[in-house]
């Protein structure tokens, strides 16, 4: 799903910033750039998170290498 023609796609969702941010730190480990977008004010309100989950986004060369790092065995 590309967003926005930005060239960035979704590859996976998280419902905490924790999480999301922890899949970010594999990426970046493997040499893959990628950005975590959500909207919860900053952490201080968490709950939005089940109406917008916060979304994992690389670019379009890296998707599949990215999904398979974050596949859980």
């Amino acid at each position: 799903m590309s967003e926005g023609g930005s060239g960035l796609f979704v590859i996976r969702t998280f419902a905490t910033d924790l999480d999301a941010k922890l899949a970010e730190s594999v990426l970046e480990a493997n040499g893959i750039e990628s950005i975590v977008v959500g909207d919860n004010a900053a952490g201080m309100m968490p709950y939005l998170n089940s109406l917008h989950p916060i979304r994992l986004m690389v670019k379009e060369e890296d998707v599949e290498l990215a999904l398979s790092l974050l596949e859980i065995p």
